[in-house]
């Protein structure tokens, strides 16, 4: 289960922090949950996997938000999001287990 956890949150992170600024038209509070979900991950990954590899896992999460935005106009902002979460999600599964 704790190697599932990261990906989770950083599902939770992409997808509730776009959700979020959606919502409430304030991206400042879906960057909020962005940031609180990755540092959570980054936690748990280092534990796991160590700072190396969290950091690394931590540069793909933010990589994925970015590359998100012009994803976005290729495809929409939804289909985008997801895509970049399953990839954020399957790279958090595949790097980010124990030792």
């Amino acid at each position: 289960m704790s190697s599932v956890l990261p990906s989770l949150l950083t599902s939770a992170g992409l997808i509730g922090g776009f959700q979020t600024a959606r919502a409430t038209k304030n991206r400042p509070l879906g960057g909020a949950v962005l940031a609180a979900a990755g540092a959570a991950a980054f936690t748990l990954w280092k534990r796991d996997a160590g700072t190396p590899t969290a950091s690394a896992l931590t540069g793909t999460y933010l990589a994925a938000f970015g590359l998100s935005h012009p994803l976005a106009k290729k495809i929409g902002a939804w289909p985008a999001v997801y895509t970049v979460t399953a990839a954020t999600a399957a790279a958090s599964l595949v790097f980010g287990r124990k030792r």
